[in-house]
């Protein structure tokens, strides 16, 4: 209880300060900050959202893949005749404003989101990027023969974070992500519905258009006796023109908020990993 209550309070304190910051921003004609950019290429850095927007009145669309294990080897065809697909559309509202829907074959997940700026990094300056991001799942899987008395509300699951990046020099760009969330619904009885995590993840550039990407996901009230694990991601992104492409190895092949952090089942010690991709065009 200790844990999270720190946690929560961390979070409103930073949400405050960045409030203040930006009333500053707004006061102050604009053209006085050189504010950093391309901290991500990607609108996530793996599993995890980074800090980085879709432009206003652009529309981009992601294409996700996480196929099933690489364990089971070529009898699955190292996961391929096991994949999740993920759709999603985000469209930016304003520079600092994007929606977001899309529809994941895991648990038939339909998904809303936000994803809004509070302040940016400056060159010389404020010394990190603070992006809010909130999501509303429905969870279409769960079926009446199962769970004989599930109401709508009990599909329904929530989630709130703060990202909070710094590119720390034209290579390196880090990330942390104090992140709430809850299910009505828990797989584990024992599983307090409302869940609480620490995401971190990095990018750095080997190349022009080539970097390597990382992020974690530190869970800090999964039950005892859950088998799930925290999610650890590796991958390497490519960005060519218009697309982003993401290619990675994953413990979690769910791929909202709520289901890579409470529900990731792989193992990296035992090669029980998921390889996948994420594909953007940008209209």
């Amino acid at each position: 209880m200790k844990i999270i209550t720190i946690f929560i309070l961390s979070i409103f304190s930073l949400f405050a300060y960045a409030q203040n910051d930006l009333l500053k921003e707004i006061d102050i004609d604009s053209t006085n900050y050189q504010y950093e950019i391309a901290t991500f290429k990607g609108l996530k850095i793996v599993n995890f959202e980074s800090t980085k927007l879709v432009a206003k009145k652009q529309l981009t669309f992601i294409v996700s893949h996480r196929f099933g294990t690489i364990k089971n080897g070529i009898n699955t065809f190292f996961g391929l005749d096991d994949a999740v697909t993920r759709l999603n559309f985000v469209y930016g509202i304003s520079d600092g404003l994007n929606i977001g829907v899309s529809r994941s074959s895991f648990q038939k997940t339909y998904e809303t989101s936000l994803k809004y700026r509070l302040i940016r990094q400056e060159k010389d300056g404020f010394p990190f990027t603070i992006v809010g991001f909130n999501d509303l799942l429905i969870n279409t899987a769960l079926d009446e023969n199962d769970v004989p008395s599930i109401k709508f509300k009990d599909r329904l699951g929530y989630a709130a974070q703060l990202l909070i990046s710094r590119k720390v020099n034209t290579n390196l760009s880090i990330e942390f992500a104090p992140t709430f969330f809850h299910d009505n619904y828990v797989l584990i009885e024992e599983q307090d519905n409302s869940q609480f995590a620490l995401g971190i993840g990095g990018r750095y550039k080997l190349g022009k258009r080539w970097s390597i990407n990382a992020d974690y996901g530190w869970h800090l009230n999964r039950s005892g006796n859950s088998p799930f694990k925290n999610p650890l991601s590796l991958g390497l992104d490519l960005e060519t023109g218009g697309h982003v492409f993401q290619m990675h190895f994953t413990n979690a092949q769910a791929m909202n908020t709520n289901g890579f952090l409470g529900q990731a089942t792989g193992d990296w010690t035992d090669g029980n990993i998921y390889f996948g991709f994420n594909l953007s065009r940008t209209f």
